[in-house]
């Protein structure tokens, strides 16, 4: 309800009270401002609070009513997620590194044991070797620049996914793509040879880049760093030119797949905005 002070004004000469839209006392002619206020009109757009897009828009929005009349919570975009998984230890990841870690010191020390982990010729019913082919690395300097890509890759990735999604997404994710990776070598190729985590590397850097990728093709506001995810990316898509056992096949597999699955886990949080 409007108060009397939104009504009236008081002139200061002489007293009276006056319209608060005009200029000029109409008795005794004393001024009182220099220029009329704006009259509101109803619709104007002017009134209107300014309608705010990208990140800070929906972070800023406290909660909206539903249709049943009940308070839910804003919808946020899909690069926001859960702090749910953020404030704990990357467990998963921690874990992908460590196994990678020790099976490169266990292969120095038995050589055969590379033998068993690695997919060279065929798998020959091998099955265990999609998964093992992703922690065996070849000995040699390039092997270690290789190794040392794909793990460091594995970790970085590996955390920024597991504190938006949580660990049984990163175990998923770098399995699976590994595996699909050595299958598809192993059927492309006749003679495949398939070792180390190209392929699930890629697969984690793709599937923390994708609501970025959307969100730069969108043209709306993105927090990520793109060029440095892209160099990761591009290091390890060259690597095979220097070391055959890194195959680019798998590791485009891999890519693709961790980009399906980034932007299917990101449709969910789109839907509700």
């Amino acid at each position: 309800m409007s108060s009397g002070a939104d009504l009236f004004v008081v002139c200061k000469q002489c007293g009276s009270e006056v319209s608060p839209y005009i200029t000029e006392c109409p008795y005794c002619g004393n001024r009182l401002r220099r220029r009329a206020p704006k009259l509101p009109r109803p619709g104007d757009p002017a009134e209107r609070p300014p309608r705010e897009h990208g990140l800070g828009s929906l972070l800023r929005r406290g909660s909206r009513p539903s249709r049943s009349g009940r308070t839910r919570p804003a919808a946020r975009p899909a690069d926001i997620y859960s702090d749910r998984w953020a404030a704990t230890r990357p467990y998963a990841t921690i874990a992908l590194v460590a196994i990678s870690c020790a099976c490169w010191i266990a292969t120095r020390a038995e050589p055969e044991l590379l033998l068993k982990m690695i997919v060279l010729i065929s798998l020959h019913g091998e099955w265990w070797k999609l998964f093992t082919a992703q922690f065996g690395y070849l000995p040699g300097g390039g092997g270690g620049v290789y190794a040392f890509v794909a793990i460091l890759t594995t970790g970085l990735f590996g955390w920024l996914v597991e504190r938006r999604h949580g660990p049984l997404v990163v175990l998923a994710l770098f399995l699976g793509a590994g595996a699909a990776g050595v299958l598809v070598s192993d059927a492309v190729y006749t003679l495949p040879f398939v070792a180390g985590a190209n392929a699930g590397a890629l697969a984690l850097l793709a599937c923390w880049a994708a609501p970025d990728l959307r969100a730069l093709r969108a043209g709306h506001h993105y927090e990520g760093d793109l060029l440095g995810a892209g160099a990761f990316g591009a290091l390890l898509l060259a690597i095979p030119f220097a070391r055959p056992e890194a195959s680019w096949l798998a590791g485009v597999v891999g890519a693709t797949i961790g980009l399906l699955v980034g932007l299917g886990l990101q449709r969910p949080a789109r839907a509700e905005i």
